[in-house]
């Protein structure tokens, strides 16, 4: 994911359409600590999820809008274990969902 770094605060949640996306949530220094998306059973799509995420202690957001947010989950949980060899802390319990890329093969 390439978007800007947004604060994660009610102005912010509250500009954002209800649309379903993904999103990606990091600490105080912009690192990633949970990866995560906005399904059809949010009532207002990607604003419910990142407001549950402002009470978990979240700062800081960054989303991208997609109807195929389960695939774009998985893809971005992949790329981030890829590049890291682990996953952001909060989706750690998510490792045996995933499949496994190897980016560079042949």
């Amino acid at each position: 994911m390439t978007t800007p770094w947004r604060a994660l605060n009610d102005v912010s949640i509250g500009s954002l359409p209800a649309q379903l996306g993904v999103y990606e949530i990091a600490d105080h220094d912009q690192t990633i600590v949970k990866i995560g998306f906005a399904g059809g059973n949010e009532p207002f799509g990607i604003r419910t999820a990142l407001e549950r995420e402002l009470e978990s202690g979240g700062v800081f957001f960054r989303h991208e809008f997609t109807h195929g947010y389960l695939t774009r989950w998985q893809e971005l949980l992949m790329v981030y274990r890829a590049d890291h060899g682990i996953l952001p802390f909060d989706n750690r319990q998510d490792a045996g969902s995933l499949g496994r890329l190897s980016p560079g093969a042949a």
